[in-house]
């Protein structure tokens, strides 16, 4: 079995107001969980208005898919448009 974990960080410069993120985070959350069957949640900065960082899991039995399902997951996120990419950080788990 392999699991996948992407710590991805995102940027919301035009949020003013801690309502405003939960909005976009849950329209990101909602349609990469439908779209590509991984667990995905908030996992730090809950109370900075204009930065995110979201938790994504896959698993699997095969690296190359695991890791490619993680890699659309961040293009499709960013083809959004609704929040700025920053940081991104993979991690493959051989269990």
């Amino acid at each position: 079995m392999v699991v996948g974990v992407l710590k991805l960080t995102l940027f919301l410069p035009e949020n003013h107001s801690l309502k405003g993120k939960r909005g976009v985070i849950k329209k990101i959350k909602a349609r990469v969980a439908n779209t590509f069957n991984v667990s995905i949640a908030e996992c730090d900065a809950h109370d900075l208005w204009q930065r995110a960082v979201l938790g994504v899991c896959k698993i699997g039995t095969d690296v190359s898919y695991v890791d490619g399902t993680l890699r659309q997951v961040v293009r499709f996120i960013e083809d959004m448009q609704v929040a700025e990419l920053g940081e991104e950080e993979f991690e493959v788990l051989h269990c």
